[in-house]
């Protein structure tokens, strides 16, 4: 496997991990009655980030960023894999986002301002730079 798929599938898991991480409190916080609903806002008290505790409702955030985030990357990964364009610049933005995805999870649940930007922002860039070189 190529240290870019290697990256990819640790932020797939890295997910994963964010969903558990999200999905726990949650269910203390609303109960499984609002979790395995379809959530529709008029019924059971509005929508489910609305119902959360700040904290909760950051990993939620964070999770959902992730999803964003993640089919940039995997975009992005499937290029540079599928054209046979790996070299050790695109491993190391291959890590780099991973680091960047593992950092804002903390970066966000506690609000660490203005770092979860920045965190961000390095994330993003290392896909955007991935995307840019295998158009070179």
């Amino acid at each position: 496997m190529t240290p870019e798929l290697t990256a990819l599938t640790l932020a797939a898991l890295l997910q994963v991990v964010q969903f558990v991480l999200m999905a726990v409190p949650a269910n203390m916080e609303v109960g499984p009655r609002k979790t395995m609903s379809p959530r529709d806002r008029a019924r059971l008290g509005g929508a489910l980030e609305d119902q959360l505790s700040p904290k909760t409702a950051r990993l939620l955030r964070a999770l959902n960023n992730h999803f964003e985030g993640l089919i940039l990357f995997s975009i992005a990964v499937f290029v540079i894999t599928f054209s046979d364009q790996g070299t050790g610049i695109t491993a190391l933005l291959s890590f780099l986002y991973l680091l960047a995805r593992v950092l804002y999870v903390p970066a966000y649940y506690f609000g660490w301002t203005p770092w979860r930007s920045v965190i961000w922002l390095v994330g993003f860039g290392a896909t955007a730079l991935l995307l840019l070189v295998a158009l070179i």
